[in-house]
């Protein structure tokens, strides 16, 4: 082992730290309100967000569909993108049964899902830096959803 955790051979390398959780959740609050990130900011996110989906000619029939009681979806997908966003540990659902108990969502929903998130956080941002430190996020879960629902593309399911 290397004194001080450097050797010559690594000296262009990025030396690491190990952070515990609190340490991490610091940076990320810190982050977040760098970009004016918080939870008035997700309240209005959500809401807005919502509003659209729930008036989109293709994803407002699947959506009011699958919710009949739009306040408690709305408390839970506040709470979802807080801890999402700041690492606040107020979700514990399980999103993927959640999605695939219902028949009508198809793969491309997703495209359009993002592409309509993206323009909310174009519209509601509060620094230019927002939108694409949720969109990172966005991206991500919904391809997580698609695997867990429908494959990986090209591989069959058994």
């Amino acid at each position: 082992m290397c004194p001080a955790r450097r050797c010559a051979k690594y000296d262009n390398m990025t030396e690491y730290r190990v952070r515990s959780a609190e340490e991490r959740r610091e940076d990320i609050l810190a982050r977040a309100a760098e970009l004016g990130i918080d939870d008035a900011y997700i309240s209005r996110l959500v809401d807005t967000f919502y509003t659209r989906v729930r008036a989109h000619p293709l994803l407002g029939p699947v959506f009011n569909e699958a919710i009949t009681d739009w306040e408690p979806h709305l408390t839970t997908m506040k709470d979802f993108w807080a801890s999402v966003a700041l690492n606040a540990g107020r979700y514990s659902g399980k999103p993927v049964p959640a999605h695939a108990r219902h028949r009508t969502i198809a793969p491309w929903h997703f495209d359009i899902w993002l592409g309509l998130f993206e323009q909310t956080l174009r519209d509601t941002a509060p620094t230019p830096g927002a939108a694409p430190y949720f969109m990172e996020r966005a991206n991500r879960i919904a391809q997580s959803l698609q695997f867990a629902m429908f494959g990986f593309p090209g591989l069959e399911r058994k």
